[in-house]
């Protein structure tokens, strides 16, 4: 039966409580914010000191905020729970609200799978009653949580439409997902022993499944220009996949395209050289369209692969100062903290390094040229 807007709350059954009392049950009169997050989930760690402010903020309105980390990444359970505590001394020691550790799966089978939740951070607001007001977004919270507490969101049209909105994309995305994952299955057995056609296999099986997904479509390009280096059956597909980028006018989808022409460790030597030039300055001028570098929102993953098209191309000054732009929309260096943001700086002085020739610094983060090499930002098959 599917968890939603009026559903009891389920049950918390968790290993150990690593900040904050235990919770064993929702006491009537209180609201409750039930988080899933991670330590390696970007998103999850950039909110919680928003999360922090409202515990602070609606803490004499009887809401209480609990973190579930149930999706640590570790070889065993207890590895897991050792790193977690020693990463929220480190990071948070500060914090105002519970963290419960789950390495079960015991949680993800109470709320997070009978939701058709898919994705974190996921939260789930529980209601003075004991029952599910609202899931969804953290970042949605600032909107929800008021209505909650007033007593005037469980009610309302627009809680009624998210919540059937929210259900009808999960139920899609699981079916996407049962489709996927024996293909994608057989794709990756197939990679570890280097078996391309086998894989190739897989990924044309997924193409005529799942036409739209972009993880299919860039793994056909990918094995077929750098695994198999069939250049005669790749370019053709190539094309596609550039005209269909530029079609569907989708950030994500040029950025792969060019990920694909003009990712440094890749060897292009059998690809036509002009041809390839020629999609990257399509391409380029679409994403740079999208997210003209004059705009106050410069968003920074479209830049590193536009200037790796144009300083390929010869046009030196205009990759540097791509790689410039992108490094200064992420605010003085004094301010950026541990975290995601000094991870894409890095990355972004790398390419900035390779593309100057010399070593590089933004604040206390340095990098120096490696003769071109950058570790790769996406993953191959979606």
């Amino acid at each position: 039966m599917a968890l939603q807007i009026e559903s009891p709350a389920p049950s918390i059954k968790v290993e150990n409580w690593l900040r904050g009392e235990p919770l064993t049950s929702f006491q009537p009169g209180k609201v409750y914010i039930v988080e899933f997050w991670a330590t390696w989930c970007g998103p999850c760690v950039d909110g919680m000191p928003h999360l922090m402010q409202l515990q602070e903020k609606y803490r004499e309105s009887g809401v209480e905020i609990v973190g579930v980390a149930a999706s640590e990444d570790a070889p065993t359970a207890d590895e897991a729970r050792s790193k977690l505590d020693a990463w929220l001394t480190e990071k948070f020691s500060n914090l105002n609200y519970r963290i419960a550790f789950d390495s079960t799966g015991e949680m993800d089978k109470l709320w997070m799978e009978p939701s058709f939740s898919v994705a974190i951070p996921t939260m789930f607001v529980v209601d003075r009653d004991g029952h599910i007001a609202f899931i969804g977004h953290p970042m949605e919270l600032d909107e929800v949580l008021p209505k909650v507490l007033n007593g005037s969101w469980r009610a309302s049209d627009q809680a009624k439409s998210a919540d059937t909105d929210r259900i009808a994309e999960g139920e899609t995305i699981a079916r996407e997902q049962a489709l996927k994952k024996p293909i994608n299955d057989r794709f990756w057995a197939a990679v570890e022993k280097q078996e391309w056609k086998t894989a190739l296999s897989a990924i044309e099986e997924g193409i005529a499944l799942l036409p739209d997904k972009l993880g299919f479509r860039r793994s056909h390009v990918n094995l077929l220009l750098h695994k198999m280096r069939d250049i005669q059956a790749g370019l053709p597909v190539m094309r596609q996949f550039v005209r269909d980028a530029i079609n569907r006018n989708s950030e994500n989808w040029m950025i792969a395209a060019l990920d694909e022409l003009f990712f440094p460790n890749f060897d292009y030597s059998h690809f036509p050289s002009a041809e390839r030039l020629a999609m990257g300055k399509q391409l380029s001028e679409h994403i740079l369209a999208l997210n003209p570098p004059e705009s106050d929102q410069c968003k920074l993953l479209p830049y590193p692969v536009a200037a790796l098209y144009y300083h390929e191309s010869g046009n030196k000054d205009r990759a540097i100062e791509l790689i410039e732009l992108a490094l200064n929309s992420l605010g003085s260096p004094e301010l950026i903290g541990d975290g995601d943001k000094q991870r894409e700086i890095s990355h972004l002085l790398q390419f900035l390094a390779n593309f100057k020739g010399e070593k590089v610094c933004y604040g206390a983060l340095c990098a120096a040229p490696n003769n071109g090499r950058f570790d790769r930002w996406y993953t191959v098959c979606g």
